[in-house]
C-alpha cells in the first residue's frame, strides 16, 4: 500500500525525478520560442510527445509555473509605466534613480522579479523563464487554470510499447466540433423525379 506517498516514482531516484520533470517542463515551454533557422526547431509550437505517465506527472508543474507568471504580469506592466526611457547611466537616468518615481518602480517591479527567481528555481532554465513571461503567460492572463491538455496517442512507443501522449498548451490546436448539415430536399423536385422514374419503368414494361 502507498498511503501518504504522493506522485509517481518513474523508476528513478528523487533527484533524477526532479531533473526529469524540470527538463520536460522546460522543453514544453521552449517550443514556444522563435526558433526559425535553428537545427532543433520544434515541429509544432506548444506541444511535446512523451509517455502518458510522464505527461500526467509533469502537467501540475507546468500549470504552477504558468500561474506564477500570470500573477506577475500585472506587476510587470505597472512597473513599465513608471520606468524611465533614458539611457542607462546617463544624467537623466541618475536623476530618475534619485526621485520618488524610482522607489515606486522598485516596489512595483519587486513581485515580478521574485516570480522570475522562483521560476528559475523551479525550472532551472533562464531561457525557458523568459519565453514563459514573453510568449506563454500573456495568453493566459484572463484564464484561471487548465492551461494544458493531454491527448493519448494510439500508436505506442517502439521498443517497449509504452503508451504515448501529447502534452500541449490549449488555445492554439483546439478541436472544434461542427454539426453535420442536414440535407434539405425540395418536395416538388423530388415528386417530379419520382413521377418521371415511374413513367420510365412503365414504358419499359409495355415495350
Amino acid at each position: 500500500m502507498r498511503h501518504r506517498k504522493r506522485g509517481r516514482k518513474l523508476g528513478r531516484n528523487p533527484n533524477h525525478q526532479r531533473a526529469l520533470l524540470r527538463n520536460l517542463a522546460s522543453a514544453l515551454i521552449l517550443t514556444e520560442r522563435d526558433a526559425e533557422g535553428e537545427d532543433n526547431a520544434p515541429k509544432v509550437k506548444g506541444r511535446i510527445v512523451t509517455t502518458l505517465t510522464k505527461a500526467k506527472e509533469v502537467r501540475p508543474l507546468v500549470e504552477k509555473c504558468v500561474t506564477i507568471a500570470c500573477r506577475a504580469i500585472p506587476h510587470q506592466e505597472a512597473a513599465e509605466k513608471l520606468e524611465s526611457g533614458a539611457e542607462r547611466h546617463s544624467e537623466k537616468w541618475r536623476q530618475w534613480r534619485e526621485s520618488e518615481q524610482w522607489q515606486a518602480w522598485n516596489q512595483a517591479m519587486a513581485p515580478a522579479v521574485a516570480a522570475r527567481r522562483r521560476l528559475i528555481r523551479l525550472l532551472g532554465d533562464k531561457e525557458a523563464v523568459s519565453v514563459l513571461f514573453d510568449e506563454v503567460a500573456p495568453r493566459f492572463v484572463d484564464r484561471s487554470g487548465g492551461y494544458t491538455r493531454i491527448l493519448r496517442l494510439a500508436k505506442p512507443r517502439l521498443g517497449d510499447a509504452g503508451p504515448r501522449a501529447l502534452l500541449e498548451f490549449v488555445g492554439q490546436h483546439d478541436r472544434q466540433q461542427r454539426k453535420a448539415v442536414r440535407p434539405a430536399f425540395d418536395t416538388e423536385d423530388s415528386s417530379a423525379e419520382v413521377a418521371s422514374a415511374e413513367s420510365g419503368t412503365e414504358a419499359g414494361e409495355q415495350s
